[in-house]
């Protein structure tokens, strides 16, 4: 099973807001410290948000954050939500054109395997993605700005 890249980059802007514990951060930045397009994570965000997954705020001081506790995100539940639709087989799809569709086991069968993948997921959160023995490597990795009242408001 392969993700798409639209799935990475979401779990990538919650895992980032939610190491930042509830601080307003900018698009910008968040593309900035994953060296990805900011058009591209617009998307994204615009996204997240419809889906409830954070809050946007306009203006000069605008950013994002999460809507919710880390916690109380559930990972499967967002790769279910973006990934339902995933093709892994033609037969799959909508343009299905193999032959041996009547007669062939795949589908049912990559079917239960994905639905395994979801149930997987769905035993983590958010929270364990950003927590634990890996969370001082990840802040160290994604060298979070110091944060003081000024430049929180310049955000």
């Amino acid at each position: 099973m392969r993700i798409t890249q639209f799935t990475d980059y979401s779990l990538r802007v919650l895992m980032y807001l939610a190491l930042q514990d509830q601080e307003q951060v900018t698009i910008r930045e968040i593309a900035e410290r994953y060296e990805i397009s900011k058009n591209h994570l617009m998307k994204v965000v615009q996204e997240l948000g419809l889906k409830g997954y954070l809050i946007a705020t306009r203006g000069k001081y605008g950013g994002i954050r999460l809507s919710r506790a880390p916690e109380n995100i559930n990972v499967g539940q967002l790769v279910r939500l973006f990934e339902q639709d995933s093709v892994l087989v033609e037969c799959f799809g909508p343009n299905n054109q193999c032959v041996i569709t009547p007669a062939c086991w795949l589908k049912k069968m990559f079917a239960e395997a994905m639905e395994s993948f979801f149930t997987c997921l769905e035993q983590y959160t958010l929270e364990d993605l950003v927590s634990g023995p890996n969370q001082p490597a990840l802040i160290n990795i994604l060298a979070f700005p110091v944060r003081t009242e000024k430049s929180a408001q310049s955000h």
